[in-house]
């Protein structure tokens, strides 16, 4: 059957089985997630209206929680979840995409690996890269959720994942939901505490690594380790 004959929430399916999933423009992709539309709009529409909200932006929209997308008319609490569900599987993929022990040269490199895991949330996490002794990144792993204050607690358990792992570096990162990429007195302190507990160790704090959305800040880069 051809495409202008289906009903519009089919057309993108179709399309999919067709032409493949390259053809598909972001709000096909979205409207497949949600499967229908409302009574005034069909699943292209709303996904167009979605999409708009967040300027077609799916870093945007990964920002937006369960809530947020339930204001829209048709979105309930099954269909939120299945788009917030996709944004993740999408996120974790690019973890998983992250070649094995990839050369981390400089801090952009930093950057890349953790830019996905942090840019986009509203809570702060604390993550750490753990490197071999020719700098390549044998391990990564997020340690804490909702605040750097937290952090300290768990250097014990920062240093026990390095030794397990083997590890001869580190680089650590946590993100700032507000945008600031400036560190606070508490960001330094703590730098400072972990770069004393690795030399105990033998394990070198390479650099400590501020996400913002769109951006970061290397201790390393503005000598402040």
């Amino acid at each position: 059957m051809a495409i202008k004959f289906l009903a519009e929430d089919d057309r993108p399916r179709e399309k999919f089985l067709q032409k493949g999933k390259s053809s598909l423009s972001d709000s096909e992709l979205l409207a497949i997630i949600m499967g229908s539309g409302n009574r005034e709009e069909n699943a292209l529409e709303l996904a167009r209206k979605i999409l708009a909200s967040v300027n077609n932006s799916w870093h945007q929209l990964s920002l937006l929680s369960a809530k947020d997308l339930m204001k829209f008319k048709g979105i309930g609490v099954t269909k939120a979840i299945s788009i917030i569900s996709a944004l993740e599987i999408g996120k974790r993929k690019t973890v998983q995409e992250i070649p094995e022990k990839t050369l981390i040269g400089n801090s952009s490199d930093a950057y890349f690996i953790l830019q996905n895991q942090l840019s986009d949330l509203r809570t702060e996490e604390f993550w750490a890269i753990f490197l071999n002794n020719s700098n390549k990144v044998i391990h990564v792993s997020k340690l804490t959720q909702g605040g750097i204050s937290q952090s300290i607690v768990d250097v014990r358990i920062l240093y026990k994942t390095a030794l397990d792992h083997f590890s001869t570096g580190i680089i650590i990162a946590h993100n700032h939901p507000s945008g600031s990429l400036k560190p606070s007195r508490e960001d330094i302190n703590i730098t400072q505490k972990i770069k004393e507990a690795g030399n105990t160790l033998s394990i070198q704090l390479l650099d400590h690594i501020i996400v913002t959305q769109d951006s970061y800040f290397s201790f390393s880069d503005s000598g402040l380790l």
